[in-house]
């Protein structure tokens, strides 16, 4: 059996401290992420951004995340994931201090930007490391777990931005900084994974695999989603008069539900098959972007907030797996594959608050969600009509 295949495994406890590690690294990452949410109408204010210049700061983070996934998986595949994350974790250091310590728009940006990079590369590195330990018919339950512990980064994000609010931006991203360096000296503990070459041509012939190709797809979606719903409810909720603690307890609120989900999700995803989960996800997403477009109280804006939260993430599991999944049949090596992954998230969450600012800007908020419940329609459509694998990107 293979290694993290069962608890009777030897190997097990060894695949355990992989999960825990990996865990843990996405956890932090995604709150540094995250903790944008709360600061949001502050920085706005401060800093006179208009809600197009407040989508393209909270872009930027994906953007970064677009100009390293390629390099990312490469480094994943070629010089092996431990490498690679230990590269990302340096990486994360660095740009929250860096974050801190800015004061003007064009350095946050830059600093998200950084931020954005050594995330690309601690997960290309680290999801592939998990999957090296893990049978195919537990990786989407694996990747659930991790995926949890990600989403359980999404709660305490808001709280850390609320708390840099409240205290100080440079002590509070100095803190995220050493957190990192922990994680760098326990992954140095960590046994490596072998480098994995991808066989030639393995690359063309992946986005051609419709596992592979709907799995990034199914990637960017919830991605777009998630970027509409974090750049306009925090402005809607500043609008109400909410402050940045409160903000914050919403977007931990919805966090929670969404990292209790995961794992269920994934193990559902293992036994059940992927698509049954991917169009109750659509079904949700299409309810829950349409009635935000419409909401009016500050309490109808946050109960939907809460459905949607659910409904988004439940798409993450499913697509992961099949994204690794489409690259062994193909011979893709599987840093290369999250690598890409990556980039597929990067490009929702680089679009989505972009244009949500933009459209809300020029034409309103109902606009945004309007066109996202549109893309989950069609979407629904083309699923619906494929039975044997989603939709291709």
């Amino acid at each position: 059996m293979k290694e993290g295949g069962s608890r009777g495994n030897p190997g097990f406890p060894r695949a355990g401290r992989l999960l825990f590690l990996v865990s843990a690294i996405v956890l932090v990452d995604i709150a540094l992420y995250s903790a944008l949410a709360p600061l949001l109408p502050r920085y706005a204010e401060e800093l006179d951004l208009s809600k197009t210049g407040a989508g393209v700061f909270v872009a930027a983070y994906a953007i970064g995340v677009l100009l390293g996934a390629y390099p990312a998986g490469l480094t994943a595949a070629r010089i092996g994931p431990k490498n690679a994350v230990l590269v990302g974790l340096l990486t994360m250091a660095a740009a929250s201090v860096a974050f801190g310590l800015a004061d003007q728009a064009g350095t946050l940006c830059l600093a998200r930007l950084a931020q954005g990079f050594g995330s690309a590369l601690s997960w290309a590195g680290g999801l592939s490391w998990l999957v090296a330990q893990t049978p195919r018919d537990r990786r989407g339950e694996m990747l659930g777990v991790a995926l949890g512990a990600a989403i359980f980064g999404a709660l305490i994000g808001p709280a850390l931005g609320a708390a840099a609010d409240v205290a100080s931006p440079e002590a509070t991203f100095a803190g995220v900084a050493t957190v990192a360096m922990l994680l760098f000296a326990a992954a140095l503990r960590v046994p490596p994974a072998p480098a994995q070459p991808t066989e030639s041509g393995a690359l063309r012939h992946a986005l051609a695999e419709p596992r592979f190709s709907g799995g990034l797809y199914l990637v960017t979606l919830p991605a777009l989603l998630f970027g509409v719903l974090t750049v306009l409810l925090p402005l809607r909720l500043g609008d109400f008069g909410w402050s940045a603690t409160a903000i914050g307890v919403v977007f931990i609120a919805a966090a929670s539900l969404e990292a209790l989900i995961a794992p269920l999700i994934g193990r559902a995803s293992d036994r059940r098959g992927r698509l049954p989960l991917i169009r109750a996800a659509l079904v949700g997403s299409l309810l829950a972007s349409v009635a935000l477009a419409w909401a009016g109280s500050a309490a109808v804006n946050v109960l939907l907030a809460l459905v949607a939260a659910v409904a988004f993430g439940a798409f993450w599991a499913p697509a992961m797996a099949l994204i690794s999944e489409g690259a062994d049949r193909v011979g893709l090596a599987q840093g290369l594959a999250f690598g890409l992954m990556n980039a597929a998230w990067a490009v929702g969450n680089a679009l989505g608050p972009s244009a949500a600012g933009f459209l809300a800007e020029h034409a309103g908020d109902a606009l945004p969600f309007l066109l996202a419940a549109t893309l989950c329609l069609v979407t629904l459509v083309a699923a619906s009509a494929r039975r044997a694998a989603p939709v291709s990107a």
